[in-house]
C-alpha cells in the first residue's frame, strides 16, 4: 500500500521505501527539538515542508535549512491551541502546495505544576489546548482533506507521561492519553486511505533538557539507561510518514529507551 492508500502492484525496493519525493509534510513545533529533526529528515528524504510554531523567525530559520537541501519550505507562525490559527495554517498550506501528505502533531508543552490542587485554570487550559485541542482540530481539518483526496499519514507525537503518569503532570498526562485515543478515532474515521499513528516519545536531549537536573541528562530508569538523542526520533518518523508503514495504522510506537 502506498501513502495514498493504494496497494502497490509490485514490491517496492527497500531503498525506495522511505522516499518522500513529491510529498508535502506539515510539522507543528517544527522549528526546534524533535520537530526540527523530523523537518530535516523529511526534507532529506525528498519532501517539501510546512513548518509552524509560534515564532516566525524560528520557522524561517528552519525553512532555510530545508531550502538548502533543495526542497521547498513554508514557514507559518501559528498557535496550535487557537483554532482560528489552525484554520489559517491549513488554508495557507493548501494554497501554497495544493496538498498535504504528512501531518505531524508534534507541538506540545509540559509545565510542572506545584500540585494538582494548585494547578490554575489558565495553566490547565493551556496544556489541554496545545496537547489535545489543537491536534484534534488540525487532524480533523487535514485528515478530512486527505481522505477526500489521495490519502496520507498523520503522526501524533505523544509522551511516555501518558503511559507512566506522575503527580504534578496531571493535565499533561491526561492530554497525551487523550491524544493516544484520538489516533484510534482518526485511523478508523479516515481509513483506509489515511494512516494515523502515535509516537510515544520518552526523554530526549533537546534544548528543553538543559533545565533538567544533571543526573537526568545522563541516566533514565529504562532498559537503555539513558535519554535519547534528538536524531534518534528520525527513523520512526520516517517509517510512519512513508510507504514503509503501509500496513501500520492505529498503532502506538514507544521510542523511549524502554522506560519502566
Amino acid at each position: 500500500m502506498t501513502a495514498s492508500g493504494q496497494h502497490p502492484t509490485s514490491p517496492v525496493p527497500p531503498g525506495q521505501l522511505f522516499d518522500l519525493s513529491g510529498k508535502v509534510a506539515l510539522v507543528t513545533g517544527g522549528s526546534r527539538g524533535l520537530g526540527l529533526e523530523m523537518v530535516r529528515s523529511f526534507a532529506a528524504a525528498g519532501a517539501d515542508v510546512v513548518i509552524t510554531s509560534r515564532k516566525l523567525d524560528a520557522c524561517e530559520a528552519a525553512a532555510k535549512e530545508v531550502r538548502d537541501l533543495g526542497r521547498r519550505a513554508l514557514p507559518v507562525a501559528a498557535h496550535v491551541g487557537h483554532w482560528d490559527d489552525l484554520d489559517r495554517l491549513v488554508d495557507t498550506a493548501y494554497d501554497a502546495f495544493g496538498h498535504i501528505d504528512i501531518l505531524v502533531n508534534n507541538a506540545g508543552m509540559s509545565p510542572l505544576a506545584p500540585s494538582s490542587a494548585e494547578t490554575s485554570e489558565e495553566l490547565f487550559d493551556k496544556v489541554i489546548g496545545v496537547n489535545f485541542k489543537g491536534p484534534f482540530r488540525l487532524a480533523s481539518l487535514v485528515g478530512r482533506r486527505m481522505a477526500d483526496g489521495d490519502g496520507g499519514s498523520i503522526i501524533n507525537v505523544s509522551s511516555s507521561g501518558a503511559l507512566l503518569p506522575q503527580p504534578r503532570f496531571g493535565p499533561y498526562a491526561g492530554a497525551k492519553a487523550a491524544l493516544n485515543t484520538l489516533t484510534t478515532v482518526f485511523a478508523l474515521e479516515y481509513g483506509p486511505t489515511v494512516r494515523v499513528n502515535t509516537i510515544s516519545a520518552g526523554p530526549f536531549l533537546t534544548d528543553l533538557s538543559k533545565s533538567w537536573a544533571p543526573e537526568t541528562r545522563t541516566n533514565t530508569r529504562s532498559a537503555l539507561g539513558r535519554p535519547g538523542n534528538p536524531e534518534e526520533i528520525v527513523s520512526t518518523a520516517l517509517y510512519l510518514a512513508s510507504d514503509a508503514s503501509s500496513y501500520t495504522t492505529g498503532a502506538l510506537i514507544r521510542v523511549d529507551g524502554g522506560l519502566y
